[in-house]
């Protein structure tokens, strides 16, 4: 639930009732971080270098999807 990608081995995910701000994860076989949906800012954790690339991109060209799953899934905490 919640897996809105797959690029390669990276995944960005968003987990039903997460806690605030508005975030989704981005998770890769060595490494994962919090990143916040209305920034696209790391929050915690850390990626390497291409995988962050390779997310903020993706992410970049995706928030209001991001953004939808996330009002979906968390309706406690939608984003206005």
């Amino acid at each position: 639930m919640g897996k809105l990608v797959q690029i390669d081995s990276l995944i960005i995910r968003v987990y039903a009732n997460d806690h605030l701000p508005p975030h989704f994860h981005v998770i890769t076989p060595d490494a994962d971080a919090l990143v916040e949906i209305a920034t696209l800012e790391i929050l915690r954790g850390q990626l390497p270098r291409r995988a962050e690339q390779t997310a903020m991109t993706w992410a970049a060209e995706n928030q209001p999807l991001i953004a939808a799953e996330w009002n979906r899934i968390n309706p406690r905490f939608p984003i206005a």
